[in-house]
């Protein structure tokens, strides 16, 4: 059945090629702008990613004026305002991120700061708040997980309050997306399962959700596909280049899918823990993602069939209710055969979250905005909190 209506919008402009995060002169050429400022972490810096991208603009007559390397494991307010007076005094024309989620997503509120000036939280919050353009972002992903290159959104973790704010913006979307698997190669087994999970929960949250159109469902299984295909392969063997450059593709085309279909309440569970109980987003996105798969199963079950050749099952002669079922087993396997390679916890005891906490974690899930897209409709916490538990 065909919705009624959807959009289709993604103007970022998405460039592959092993090496090419440090050959970027014909992009930044089209952009038309010369002195860039970098964000990063000390993690990347250290492993001489940061230093290898400012080397390949200089070569090619580019100017990286400064940088800033304090990001946290979560995109933190207070480090944002520090950047963005950083940016300020730069004399920067556009920022270059250079990490994970939390990088790329410190760098589009720097942004904001950056280019509109004001308070990113009195001026900024709700959606689509801005109106006009910022200047250049071009991010450089060294995970295959948020998809955040290709995104409208930005997630910032305010410490003071414990509060998870989401930023989503059109003008958020970066301008230049480059995925250059070498610059993923020194991802560590524990990261590279936890982002793969992260980017697996957004195809199938994304394409199961409300408001998924044929367009989002394409990039949502291409996602899937590589993911089933290259998961594994990548924790198994950290130098393998192929199946780096397939979870990067896959992170990049989960982050259209979802953020063209949004996610639904196994982000819910997910922001949740991670906002109480600073478990990584990732990580517990793989914990929860076969529960909330159970949870929606009613509500899912009949287009969730459909992935069953995708996820390596039967298909044919299968009442849609079992390859259903086949599909979240496929799941069950996946995150079991990462837990045994010691990659991904897959229960809520094993990352430090307290028993007596599950209902408020069901409480914090049936609040967030994304579980305002879940295809189950979310009424009462306590239809949830028995799938909760069962991830205990």
């Amino acid at each position: 059945m065909l919705p009624e209506f959807f959009e289709f919008y993604n103007p970022t402009k998405v460039v592959y090629q092993v090496g090419i995060a440090t050959d970027l002169k014909p992009e930044l050429d089209i952009i038309g702008k010369t002195k860039y400022f970098i964000i990063s972490d000390h993690i990347i810096a250290d492993l001489g990613l940061v230093d290898k991208v400012e080397a390949g603009l200089a070569e090619a007559g580019f100017e990286a004026v400064g940088r800033f390397l304090d990001v946290a494991q979560d995109a933190r307010l207070n480090d944002v305002k520090k950047c963005a007076d950083l940016v300020k005094a730069s004399g920067a024309e556009g920022i270059i991120s250079i990490g994970g989620g939390s990088v790329i997503d410190t760098a589009k509120a720097v942004n904001i700061m950056f280019s509109a000036g004001g308070d990113l939280v009195e001026d900024y919050s709700g959606a689509h708040t801005l109106t006009r353009p910022l200047n250049p972002h071009i991010v450089i992903p060294t995970t295959a997980g948020t998809g955040s290159e290709v995104t409208m959104v930005a997630v910032i973790y305010d410490e003071d309050n414990k509060e998870k704010l989401v930023f989503p913006d059109k003008y958020l979307l970066p301008n230049l997306a480059v995925l250059d698997p070498e610059m993923t190669l020194s991802l560590p087994p524990k990261m590279t399962a936890a982002t793969g999970m992260d980017a697996l929960t957004h195809a199938m949250e994304a394409y199961v959700g409300i408001q998924a159109s044929p367009v989002s469902d394409v990039f949502a299984v291409g996602a899937i596909d590589l993911i089933m295909k290259n998961l594994v392969r990548a924790v198994e063997q950290g130098d393998d280049i192929e199946a780096r450059g397939g979870m990067l593709i896959a992170a990049t085309m989960a982050g259209i899918s979802f953020t063209h279909s949004m996610c639904g309440v196994i982000h819910g569970m997910a922001h949740a823990v991670g906002a109480h109980f600073r478990v990584p987003h990732g990580v517990a996105n793989g914990i929860f993602l076969p529960h909330g798969m159970e949870f929606n199963f009613e509500f899912i079950y009949e287009k969730l069939a459909r992935l069953a050749p995708v996820m390596g099952e039967p298909a044919e002669g299968v009442a849609p209710e079992d390859a259903a079922r086949n599909v979240i087993a496929a799941v069950r396997r996946l995150t079991s055969r990462l837990n045994e390679l010691g990659a991904l916890p897959i229960r809520l005891r094993d990352v430090g979250v307290p028993e007596d906490s599950l209902p408020l974690i069901a409480e914090s899930a049936l609040m967030d905005g994304s579980s305002f897209y879940n295809p189950r409709p979310m009424e009462d916490e306590a239809e949830l909190l028995p799938f909760i538990q069962n991830a205990y």
